[in-house]
């Protein structure tokens, strides 16, 4: 399952303070990040227990092609009229400095860890960038993890 994180400022979130933060929740990771002069670009956080790590990728709109990308986002949010949030959304998007993408895992033994440590990560990347998340066949939140717009 695929997480989007929609961020609206270039600050690189520090995969160190991402750590620290998962681990006063009580959420052991093993994290391993790599990236260049303009910040991480990609990491993987191990859970305790073994099974496929979370991916983590970092993009940005200046460095990156990710216009086309944004405005597909954008497009398929002016379609869901069934909210009031979805012009608002759609804005964001447009507006999109960075986008960070995170790939759930399907095979870890332990779901609601799995979870937890997810909604933990796209929380704290969405606050450090000014963003938004998005959930493939949920929706998009808010930073503090309410939604916005259901997807249906």
């Amino acid at each position: 399952m695929w997480h989007r994180i929609f961020g609206h400022s270039l600050d690189s979130p520090s995969p160190a303070a991402l750590a620290e933060n998962l681990h006063a929740l009580g959420i052991g990771v093993e994290p391993h990040f790599r990236g260049d002069d303009l910040g991480w670009t990609r990491g993987e956080l191990l859970l305790p227990g073994g099974g496929t790590p979370i991916l983590l990728e970092r993009y940005l709109t200046e460095e990156d092609d990710l216009r086309d990308m944004l405005n597909t986002f954008a497009a398929e949010l002016e379609t869901m009229t069934h909210s009031p949030n979805n012009v608002k959304l759609m804005e964001h998007v447009i507006n999109t400095k960075q986008l960070v993408t995170l790939r759930k895992p399907i095979d870890h033994a332990d779901e609601s860890r799995l979870d937890a440590t997810v909604q933990a990560v796209v929380q704290f990347l969405a606050a450090g960038t000014g963003g938004v998340y998005q959930i493939d066949g949920k929706g998009w939140f808010a930073t503090d993890g309410t939604l916005l717009v259901q997807e249906y």
